[in-house]
């Protein structure tokens, strides 16, 4: 007001640190923003902001009390009152001990305020993988958040209890997940494999129930098509499927007319998405290698050898080991063959590995040294700042989106859903969405089954990769009739689009987490 900013106070490892509110408008939706970038702050206190995949876990649970506490006192200080409280990951999970400190400084019991403060809030859990549910000694919960437990009424004790799979452990470390689903009065996970998944890994929390009764549901993952669909397909599909198709994505009726669509104009909009990527590859790649100390050679290679009719296929998303992005490798005379072919194929890579994630960058480095091999530079770029402009391109590119994680680690696979509205196939383990989304004829599936050995298992995996790429995927894309179409890719196309562009939307997420989630 007046060109003064509003700003909360949130105690944090025994200081009081200013945050400032902003506020982004995102279509329609205002975001709201934290920044602890003030001069009264420490500068420990200032940097708490300056990185989001910080290696310091004093430093991460300075950005979750910023987060929940600071989020939850802006809202109250802007006068915005939250019926309910919804955390996506355990990040958020100390948000209920602000609503407790609320309720306990009225005069409320703690029992009562945790009780309350349930019945407010909904969590999803989104990764299985370990790393991702973060575990903390007491003495560093307390040094960050021990002043608002305090106020909330909870001692070291009664704190510790609620972040243990079981509370009587007490060597057992506090846990952000546990905390949240001990907190929150619905659970779920982000496909229907990967609710599977949650509630096995916390049935432990519940020592009552038997598996199917733990109480953590799921609600697949859904992408938002206005962001992520290509103008040249949106534009097709409005043309045919009926203008503002993206309002009503969700009934599947409205996607019965792909049938309608002739070849030649389906083939069309993808061979101009393809031609966007393609000719941000060939400027991109030229200035990123040469950024990264490569010869000049070498830097030019892809420029000139990324055709926009080529097979391009799209692997990107955070490189973390459990994706194994070496499985495209892993038969490295069958990957050159398929480079060298004179059925080309593009492979377009892109991602970030985590500062800790020490494996990932080791794959990343050994990936690089096959650089130099004949035919890589010109068919295969990596490309760096992995962000929201270059995974629109990709997604909306790439004639085929490659996933092969570690079952049963994928939690859901949002960028094949992105993938999946431009008319993009998948060729994905059948984990996270893809283990309820594949059918016979819309795609490629790699075996989800777990495998104890893992050695193993990336050797089964690998060479199903590479038998698919070379007897599946290529010849069908490069079989052609005299009009030079892919009939028979253009028909994988329409099955794809028909059966999952309804389901894997925003609009269906949404309603079913009114109804599965949300509801009193």
């Amino acid at each position: 007001a007046g060109g003064v900013p509003l700003t909360v106070s949130v105690p944090i490892a025994g200081e009081e640190v200013t945050a400032q509110i902003w506020r982004l408008n995102v279509g329609r939706v205002p975001l709201y923003l934290l920044d602890s970038d003030r001069p009264e702050n420490t500068s420990a206190a200032r940097w708490i902001v300056s990185r989001l995949y910080v290696g310091s876990p004093q430093v991460r649970l300075a950005q979750y009390m910023l987060l929940v506490v600071g989020g939850a006192r802006a809202l109250e200080a802007m006068g915005l009152s939250a019926e309910r409280l919804h955390l996506n990951e355990g990040h958020a999970a100390f948000a209920a001990l602000e609503l407790v400190r609320r309720d306990v400084a009225d005069g409320g019991t703690v029992e009562d305020a945790l009780a309350r403060a349930r019945e407010r809030i909904s969590f999803t859990t989104h990764t299985p993988v370990p790393a991702g549910n973060d575990t903390y000694p007491l003495a560093e919960l307390e040094h960050a958040a021990g002043e608002l437990a305090t106020q909330a009424g909870l001692d070291s004790a009664a704190l510790a209890a609620l972040g243990r799979s079981d509370p009587q452990r007490e060597e057992e470390p506090f846990g952000m997940t546990q905390f949240a689903l001990r907190t929150s009065a619905r659970a779920n996970g982000v496909s229907r494999r990967h609710g599977e998944v949650a509630r096995e890994m916390w049935q432990e929390l519940w020592p009552g129930l038997a598996l199917p009764d733990v109480p953590i549901t799921h609600v697949t993952n859904g992408v938002h098509m206005p962001t992520w669909i290509g103008a040249p397909m949106l534009e097709l599909l409005e043309r045919h499927l009926g203008e503002g198709l993206l309002e009503v994505a969700e009934d599947p009726t409205r996607w019965a007319g792909i049938d309608a669509i002739s070849d030649a104009e389906l083939w069309a909009a993808r061979g101009e998405q393809r031609a966007r990527l393609v000719a941000s590859v060939r400027e991109r790649s030229v200035t990123e290698r040469l950024a990264r100390g490569d010869e000049l050679d070498y830097a030019l290679a892809a420029a000139a050898g990324f055709s926009p009719d080529a097979l391009t296929i799209g692997f990107a998303r955070r490189i973390a080991t459990y994706k194994r992005l070496a499985l495209l490798v892993s038969d490295r005379e069958g990957a050159l063959s398929l480079l060298r072919s004179e059925r080309p194929i593009q492979i377009v890579l892109a991602g970030k590995a985590h500062p800790r994630d020490n494996e990932a960058k080791a794959l990343l480095q050994a990936l690089f040294e096959l650089k130099t091999a004949p035919g890589v530079s010109a068919r295969v770029v990596f490309l760096d700042d992995y962000d929201l402009t270059l995974g629109a391109l990709l997604v909306q590119g790439c004639d085929v989106w490659v996933n092969v994680p570690r079952p049963p680690l994928e939690a859901s696979g949002t960028s094949g859903m992105k993938s999946a509205i431009n008319g993009g196939l998948q060729l994905s383990v059948l984990d996270g969405w893809w283990a309820e989304a594949y059918r016979e004829g819309n795609g490629w599936a790699l075996s989800g089954e777990v495998h104890e050995d893992l050695v193993a298992q990336d050797s089964r995996d690998g060479a199903e990769l590479h038998r698919l790429l070379a007897e599946e995927v290529v010849p069908l894309f490069y079989e052609r009739d005299g009009g030079e179409l892919p009939r028979r890719w253009l028909e994988m196309m329409r099955a794809s689009l028909r059966s999952l562009a309804s389901d894997y939307n925003a609009q269906r997420m949404l309603r079913e987490y009114r109804e599965r989630v949300y509801q009193d």
